[in-house]
């Protein structure tokens, strides 16, 4: 049996985990999770160096003292 091997394009994977398209998935992730969360939580998504990230936030005194 050959032995597989595959070579990352490097600029291409970067590309997509960068793109628009990650972004959204990213977003309705984290609008998913604060579906299970009390009220005072918001969202945000940015680009980074490497990836798109998405956090979550806690906005308001009680959803800061319920994070804890």
């Amino acid at each position: 049996m050959a032995k597989l091997r595959i070579k990352l394009n490097r600029k291409g994977v970067r590309e997509l985990l960068q793109s628009d398209d990650i972004r959204n998935v990213c977003a309705e992730r984290a609008r998913a999770a604060i579906a299970h969360l009390c009220d005072g939580y918001e969202t945000n998504t940015y680009t980074g160096r490497t990836r798109v990230y998405a956090g979550i936030k806690a906005t308001t005194r009680q959803a800061r003292r319920d994070a804890l």
